[in-house]
């Protein structure tokens, strides 16, 4: 559905609103907490609340942070900053908010579903509380760059970035993989300044930087069994279809295919993925390709979703801090460093699919949904990237996925959930049902209809996987409502 101009209108309003906010307290020289999300689009968010904040010679500092929980609220109290500005994060956690920070001046930048009741110490830019889609329509990393936006038009440049953070949450949901809603106002700018240009193409990981086999052995989205994680198959695939890896001794990328090449490719994969039933993946191979045109070339930098994969990997694997220093514009030890985290990503996500496929009882299929048993093996950090990738792969795509990585020492299970449009057309909103199952075993949900997440006490892990598949996945697929 299109935006209304008044819907748009009212957004960048609410946006102006905290970029005022913002620049009062830097004109008192006030000291700013930046808190963000560990995922591709708050780090991206951070950078570029970062930069804005770093041109006007702010005093602040920047924590990526999972969740808010108690240890954060301490470290607010301690240091008592003049204000607080959480981007993509927060609007979850309302009533946690009021509680124990009523004192403080909270910006609240963020495109999650609304959880709790507004108070008057905050100003709250969220594009679900002027009826727009957060899913799809805007991330994070957009809601932060129309507030950097108002906050200086230096900041249009910017704009690239936010495309790299809406692409890291999988925003891509209009006509082939295309950004749209307030997201499409961000990719004009960025393409207006010169800085991206969008072509359509296979849509593939490592189309500027890796061998065509790698590129196709590392590609999770779609995941394409056989292939994916699989150099020698991928390798074999090639040669198969007469399409040569190496021009001379080196070895070639994607974008060194013909147009014929490229066909001839698309055609047997897609042909491929329906041998296997994977019908929706097979449709979802060529897109929309973002490509930052002052990146080099060769880099993960320059293809947008490249970008998003390598913020991902440096959240995940606990080094957020180079995340946001390239996002700032580091293209030196930060950016050098990053790419071996990347690796080690890879490596791992890999590691943690092979241990799943080990052994079928470690996803179940239950009467609604599926569950993935992460145990103390896979790490808390990575569970919600392993759930999306397994979710795009499941036997039975009608139903939603939930994972779940144990953290012993904290006494805590870390919930991640994912579906399809299909079944979100079907009314079932897993940002609502990690809310109300999580709040019934103690713990707390949250997040978009299409991708949440929960935490929960260990001892209720099966009576929380119980009450997503028996009550409310059921119950929402029935047409009936849940929680209140």
């Amino acid at each position: 559905m299109a935006l209304s101009e008044s819907q748009t209108e009212k957004f960048l309003d609410s946006a102006k609103q905290a970029a005022e906010t913002i620049l009062e307290t830097v004109k008192e020289d006030g000291f700013i907490h930046v808190f963000s999300h560990l995922d591709a689009d708050g780090i991206a968010a951070a950078g570029i609340m970062g930069k804005a904040l770093w041109r006007l010679d702010a005093r602040f500092c920047i924590r990526i942070t999972q969740w808010i929980n108690d240890e954060l609220v301490e470290e607010v109290l301690s240091e008592k900053p003049q204000l607080i500005v959480f981007t993509d994060l927060g609007s979850g956690y309302i009533d946690l908010l009021k509680e124990k920070l009523s004192d403080f001046k909270i910006v609240i930048l963020d495109h999650h579903q609304v959880s709790g009741e507004q108070a008057a110490n905050f100003v709250h830019v969220n594009p679900h509380l002027l009826g727009i889609d957060g899913a799809k329509d805007v991330s994070g990393a957009g809601v932060t760059y129309f507030v950097a936006k108002a906050m200086d038009k230096e900041n249009v440049d910017l704009s690239p970035i936010a495309v790299v953070g809406a692409l890291g949450d999988l925003q891509d949901k209009y006509d082939q993989r295309m950004l749209g809603g307030l997201n499409e106002k961000i990719v004009e700018d960025a393409k207006t300044t010169g800085l991206l240009t969008v072509e359509k193409d296979l849509i593939f990981f490592g189309r500027e930087t890796r061998p065509i086999h790698r590129t196709l052995a590392s590609t999770t989205n779609p995941f394409i069994p056989g292939i994916s994680g699989e150099e020698d198959k991928s390798l074999a695939f090639l040669v198969s279809l007469g399409i040569k890896p190496k021009f001379g001794d080196k070895w070639r990328a994607l974008r060194d295919l013909s147009e014929e090449e490229k066909r001839k490719l698309c055609s047997a994969l897609a042909d491929y993925l329906v041998s296997k039933g994977l019908h929706f993946e097979a449709s979802n191979l060529i897109g929309h390709v973002y490509i930052l045109n002052r990146e080099e070339p060769w880099t993960p930098l320059r293809d947008a979703r490249e970008f998003a994969v390598l913020l991902n990997a440096t959240g995940r694997m606990d080094k957020p801090g180079l995340g946001v220093a390239i996002c700032m514009g580091d293209r030196s030890s930060a950016f050098e460093e990053a790419e071996k985290v990347l690796e080690e990503y890879r490596r791992t996500i890999n590691k943690y699919l092979g241990w799943i496929m080990e052994k079928p009882e470690r996803i179940r299929e239950l009467e609604n949904i599926y569950v993935v048993c992460g145990e103390d093996v896979i790490k808390d950090k990575i569970v919600g990237a392993v759930s999306s990738i397994l979710s795009m792969s499941l036997p039975n795509p009608e139903k939603p996925l939930i994972a779940y990585a144990s953290l012993e020492e904290e006494g805590i299970a870390k919930f991640s959930a994912r579906t399809t449009d299909t079944v979100v057309n079907k009314g079932v909103n897993l940002g609502e049902i990690m809310e109300v199952a999580a709040e019934k075993c103690l713990g707390k949900g949250g997040g978009h209809n299409i991708a949440a997440g929960a935490q929960v006490p260990i001892e209720n892990v099966e009576t929380f996987i119980k009450l997503v598949n028996d009550e409310l996945v059921g119950k929402q697929l029935r047409g009936e409502k849940v929680g209140g």
